[in-house]
């Protein structure tokens, strides 16, 4: 944090650093987002336990119902998180542990406050998608409290004036039914690269940024500019900065309305640009964008919002809907990425020490065959009805017997293009010999990243070794993309790295054949990638692989790539 002047005469001017995780840039006053809601102190015992317990268990049907009937009004991915999150609040291992606190003596909030503890705890130590869902689960309980002492639930207050939410965190119940027409920008203290706040901000197209110190002491009504994707933050900016902002705003705009058509640089190597996508509303929204397909479609939502396993007929709807907007065009499929770190109540595999590390992924489909068997013939029949180029890969793949296997059942049933995700390092460093068995890969930058550097993603003291511009991650890339070359297959990447202008050059200099990135993202990496050579990303890939740390190497690329793109950036 520095302190850099005096905007008005009285308001001090402050520059504060965060992650951006969202492009874009905004100017306007702060709205903060209520704190959660906490138990009374020294809350009384009910007279009645078992009442109470009915109470506070109505209280959670009630957020779920709540959840529920905000996931109709929401897009795709905000709709199938929504309706995840709403399990949390059914879930009846939850609904017990509350029951045992209150007969222990604990009022009714404080019974939720120490079952949503209890949970939270659990969840954190699991890692993985466990981890990921602390913040929906927290939310959940003070929501739930808010309910049985009846006060207003929690969350973002009613404002008329287009503002910048800030927050500790935002739930996706928050994020998801933002008014984007009031909505400037997001900024939370907590949060990470790949949290549900980054992943909807970017899927709605509002600036983002996280883990900004100090964002919750903020005064409401403070006007402040953000940067999505520098994540700098600055209080009471000077009016040349909010002057300067805004034309950049407007000159970049001007410049990303003139680049349109299949990616490529400027000295026309073919770089296919690719959304990301969570079912069949983000798809009929992409469809109607000028990219070239899907470069990941998630299928694991169409399985954890299901208490039983989809059957083929509801699985070929499904995916019927997603493909249709894309005929002629590819659509990238990920199949079903779930295991003991995103459970599934018809594919429980047993409790495992390490989940994140555990049988999830592909390991999952090898335990339970049937279930891969059943997607690969929904998959099939859905590519015949619709005429997309449908193309399969596979998650957490992480030897050449793994690769064969999956490419076997995918050629089986009658798709022709079986790929893998390339997210284990083991993968990356023999990829030439696990592409040798399939058509194509995939880098999920994300996952990589984490299990390149032992670092939890979703631990925020821990975002500086998650930094998808980490030397020792590119470096894992870079053998990634050399084995591709030698295998002569087409490698993409996407992870969240394929949205950052900068870092997409860097990877299109290392080998990567095409990028995919939430919708919102596309325009800036096509600006990037037409106003440099592949010669000229090729060098700017060698200069972050000299660096020594992720700020070094964001620098000397920012230094080294054309002016008329940094001066948009």
């Amino acid at each position: 944090m520095s302190t850099i002047g005096v905007a008005d005469g009285s308001a001090v001017t402050e520059v504060r650093q965060g992650v951006g995780v969202s492009p874009g840039s905004a100017y306007g006053p702060v709205v903060q987002v209520a704190a959660p809601v906490q138990p009374p102190q020294n809350e009384e015992a009910p007279a009645d336990p078992a009442a109470a317990s009915e109470a506070a268990i109505a209280s959670f049907m009630h957020v779920a119902e709540d959840l529920e009937a905000r996931s109709a009004r929401a897009d795709d991915t905000a709709r199938d998180v929504l309706k995840a999150t709403a399990m949390i609040a059914r879930d009846r291992a939850l609904h017990r542990a509350v029951t045992k606190h209150l007969g222990e003596g604990n009022g009714p909030a404080t019974a939720i406050n120490l079952a949503i503890d209890e949970f939270a705890a659990k969840f954190e130590a699991l890692g993985g998608y466990f981890a990921e869902r602390v913040t929906d689960l927290r939310d959940i309980g003070s929501r739930a409290m808010a309910h049985v002492l009846g006060r207003p639930a929690p969350g973002v207050p009613p404002f008329s004036v287009p503002s910048i939410i800030l927050a500790e965190d935002l739930a996706p119940a928050e994020t998801a039914t933002l008014d984007r027409s009031l909505v400037l920008g997001i900024v939370t203290r907590a949060g990470g690269r790949t949290s549900h706040t980054a992943i909807l901000a970017a899927q709605m197209g509002i600036p983002a940024v996280v883990q900004l110190p100090g964002a919750t002491e903020i005064p409401a009504g403070t006007p402040i500019s953000l940067d999505g994707d520098t994540g700098e933050v600055v209080l009471n900016p000077d009016p040349e900065v909010v002057t300067n902002q805004r034309l950049r705003r407007e000159r970049r705009a001007a410049a990303l309305a003139e680049v349109s058509g299949p990616g490529s640089t400027q000295d026309g190597h073919p770089i296919a640009l690719l959304a990301n996508i969570g079912g069949a509303k983000d798809a009929e929204l992409a469809g109607a964008e000028d990219l070239e397909g899907v470069g990941l479609f998630r299928t694991e939502f169409v399985f954890l919002s299901a208490a039983h396993a989809p059957t083929l007929e509801e699985q070929t709807a499904i995916y019927s809907r997603v493909f249709a907007p894309f005929d002629g065009r590819r659509v990238v499929v990920r199949t079903l990425d779930a295991g003991a770190d995103k459970p599934l109540a018809f594919a429980n595999l047993g409790e495992e020490e390490n989940p994140a590390l555990g049988r999830r992924g592909l390991r999952l489909s090898q335990a339970k065959p049937e279930l891969l068997e059943t997607q690969l013939q929904a998959l099939a029949a859905a590519a015949r009805a619709t005429g997309a180029d449908v193309r399969v890969m596979a998650p957490m793949v992480a030897t050449i017997a793994e690769a064969r296997w999956f490419a076997e059942r995918v050629r089986a049933n009658g798709l022709p293009k079986a790929g893998v995700m390339i997210e284990v390092p083991a993968a990356a460093l023999r990829s030439a010999q696990v592409l040798a068995e399939v058509d194509f890969g995939s880098l999920g930058t994300n996952d990589l990243a984490q299990y390149t550097m032992a670092a939890d993603r979703m631990e925020g003291e821990l975002s500086e070794l998650l930094d998808p511009w980490q030397p020792g991650v590119l470096d894992v890339i870079a053998a990634a993309a050399t084995g591709a070359k030698h295998a002569g297959k087409p490698l993409g990447v996407c992870g969240e790295s394929a949205g950052d202008p900068l870092l997409a050059l860097v990877l299109v200099g290392l080998g990567v054949t095409s990028l995919s990135m939430a919708t919102s993202k596309i325009r800036g990496v096509r600006l990037a990638l037409k106003t440099h050579t592949l010669e000229h990303c090729e060098r700017l890939a060698a200069a972050a692989l000299a660096a020594e740390d992720p700020e070094g190497a964001r620098a000397a690329v920012r230094a080294a790539a054309t002016p008329e793109l940094v001066a948009l950036l």
